[in-house]
């Protein structure tokens, strides 16, 4: 089917129109059908009739400028810059009506698939576009659904390898993760994409963080500070140091996660909590309540239910009873929060969790369920 085919079913079927209403007047309704099918090519003077009837107008664009401006869309998308990307697909949605009666309409729907939706999520092109993709255009789509390694088959580049890696980290597969990543890293050193660079140096400093390889994630981190300050990317700053001090909370050192966590002026609902359970460890009791009332009150307008808010209540639990060890309210929540973490935010931020897990097995002689919970996260035993 060609392009214009599809723009031409689907604003009809948008419209509720039949093929008969459409090319009445135009053409026979076979023709149309088969137009819409690409089982004929229609004539410009036809097509350029049945568009104009559903107020459209096809554009050749005979000198090149859309097709310039959404492929510099493109390559921002591809190099991982978020800022030029965003500026760059914002003058493209001020021409969409042009990018989708033109040659450039498929890279454009991939374009605004991947800044994503009314939801804020990506999602791939419906079924009909996938015989109109071209082999780029198919690798990005397949990435829209999840299947990175195709996508990488399809075109390996940095851009897409780096996502094949975060979907590995998020999914706690570390030794799959730390193999794509550094190839996306090193893929991406080759053709100066620094922020590629970024952010696989990122994602492996939390591979390493997460395997409890202190000294390989601080390697890592410090190389990303290093990209980061060069690129005045102040939110990949503060993302290694929130990082770190996670990992230092992990480690037990909960003084030096302390140590940034205060000092942080407009901390969100997730580092107050790391700042809460420092103060928890530190026997700053009154710190830790006024942490908690502050992340609470971020998150004001949210479920008592969703994971941020469990955690939360969590500390509280174990600063207010004493013998939360034995309280079934703070087992069940525990137990709640932990599998919704792990579901919904990866293997990291359930396995922030375990030395909980693993006291409370302890203390009401789960003996067992302790087992199969390290059996799933063995790098534990790396520590």
């Amino acid at each position: 089917m060609s392009i214009a085919g599809v723009m031409i079913r689907r604003e009809r079927l948008a419209r509720g129109w039949s093929q008969e209403g459409l090319c009445r007047g135009i053409c026979g309704a076979s023709y149309l059908s088969k137009i819409e099918q690409d089982k004929a090519e229609a004539s410009e003077e036809i097509l350029a009739l049945l568009l104009a009837r559903l107020g459209l107008s096809w554009t050749q664009d005979p000198d090149g400028a859309l097709r310039e401006q959404t492929e510099a869309c493109m390559e921002a998308l591809l190099a991982c810059d978020k800022r030029a990307f965003a500026e760059r697909f914002e003058r493209l949605r001020g021409q969409e009506a042009h990018l989708l009666c033109s040659p450039c309409a498929a890279d454009y729907l991939l374009l605004r698939a991947f800044a994503g939706g009314a939801d804020g999520e990506t999602h791939p092109l419906d079924a009909e576009f996938v015989s109109l993709l071209d082999q780029r255009q198919m690798a990005l789509q397949r990435a829209l659904e999840g299947r990175y390694e195709e996508a990488v088959l399809l075109y390996p580049a940095p851009a897409l390898r780096l996502w094949q890696g975060t979907r590995f980290y998020r999914s706690g597969s570390y030794a799959a993760a730390i193999e794509v990543l550094q190839a996306a890293c090193d893929a991406a050193a080759g053709e100066g994409l620094v922020y590629v660079m970024l952010n696989s140096r990122l994602y492996l400093g939390n591979c390493y963080s997460d395997l409890g390889d202190f000294e390989r994630m601080q390697r890592h981190y410090t190389v990303a500070l290093r990209l980061a300050a060069a690129l005045g990317d102040d939110d990949a700053q503060a993302t290694v140091y929130y990082n770190t001090a996670a990992t230092q909370i992990e480690r037990g050192s909960f003084a030096d996660a302390y140590a940034y966590l205060s000092t942080l002026k407009e901390p969100n609902a997730i580092t107050l909590h790391k700042l809460a359970v420092c103060c928890e460890a530190l026997g700053k009791r009154e710190e830790a309540y006024a942490a908690l009332d502050r992340a609470d009150a971020l998150l004001s307008g949210k479920a008592d239910s969703v994971p941020e808010r469990q955690m939360l209540a969590l500390v509280r639990c174990r600063l207010e009873q004493p013998d939360y060890l034995h309280d079934e309210h703070y087992g069940a929540l525990l137990m709640d929060c932990f599998a919704r973490l792990r579901s919904e935010r990866g293997a990291g931020y359930a396995r922030f969790h375990l030395p909980w897990m693993l006291a409370w097995y302890k203390a009401n002689r789960q003996y067992r369920q302790a087992c199969l919970l390290l059996e799933n996260f063995p790098e534990i035993e790396q520590k």
